[in-house]
C-alpha cells in the first residue's frame, strides 16, 4: 500500500528518499530507504539533538524490534530525509512524529553535517550523512508523546554522566555506536551551550 510518500509493507514503513553521491550531492536517482540500505546506496538524514538548562541531554531508546540496534539508547530525535524534503523540515517533522514536541524552524540550530559509514548488520549497508542539529527542550518529557513504532522509551541524562558512559567499555554497549568523533563533536557543541 502507498501513502503520501510512503510503502507499507506490514508493521514496516519504508518510504523514498534521495540517493547522493559520495560529496552528498543529490543523484537525481530515487529509492526506496530499504532499497538504499540494501545496495549501500549514499542517502541523508536528520539527527536532532534536545537538551535542557539544567545541563541534561535527551536520548530515546530505540524500539525493541527495529532492524538496526533495537533497544539501545540513541539521539535524541533521527530519521532518513524524504524525497524533496529539506533537511530542515525532514528535522521539525520528526521531532513531532517521534516525541510528539512541536517547535518553530527558528528554535532549530544547524551544528553541522558528519558522513557516517556502517554496517550495522549482515544484510544492511549504511552510508549516511547526517544533518546535525540541536534545540533546547522546554517542556518536560512527561509532557511528551512517544512513537511507539520507532521509539521504546525516553529520558533525561546529565551531559556528563553520558560522556562518562560512553567511555565505559561495558556501559556503552547499551548505546548506539556512533564513531567517537561524531559524539566528541555533537556533545561539545551541546556543552557550548550550557555555557552561554
Amino acid at each position: 500500500m502507498i501513502k503520501d510518500n510512503f510503502i507499507v509493507l506490514s508493521k514496516i514503513m519504508d518510504e523514498f528518499i534521495d540517493i547522493v553521491n559520495e560529496e552528498g550531492i543529490f543523484t537525481g536517482e530515487i529509492r526506496l530507504k530499504s532499497e538504499a540500505h540494501k545496495l549501500g546506496l549514499y542517502h541523508s538524514s536528520v539527527h536532532i539533538w534536545l537538551y535542557t538548562y539544567k545541563g541534561e541531554v535527551l536520548i530515546q531508546k530505540r524500539a525493541l524490534d527495529k532492524d538496526t540496534y533495537p533497544g539501545l539508547w540513541d539521539i535524541s530525535v533521527a530519521g532518513h530525509i524524504g524525497t524533496g524534503e529539506s533537511p530542515e523540515n525532514a528535522a521539525l517533522r520528526e521531532i513531532q512524529e517521534e516525541i510528539g514536541y512541536t517547535i518553530a524552524s527558528a528554535d532549530l540550530e544547524f551544528i553541522g553535517k558528519y558522513l557516517a559509514e556502517k554496517k550495522p548488520n549482515p544484510v544492511i549497508i549504511d552510508n549516511e550523512f547526517h544533518y546535525i542539529y540541536l534545540t533546547r527542550l522546554t517542556k518536560s518529557i512527561k509532557d511528551l508523546k512517544i512513537q511507539k513504532e520507532e521509539v521504546h522509551s525516553i529520558k533525561l541524562i546529565p551531559l556528563n554522566l553520558l560522556k562518562k558512559e560512553l567511555l565505559e567499555p561495558i556501559k556503552k554497549k547499551e548505546y548506539v555506536p556512533h564513531d567517537v568523533d561524531y559524539y566528541d563533536f555533537v556533545l561539545n557543541e551541546i556543552e557550548n551551550r550550557f555555557n552561554q
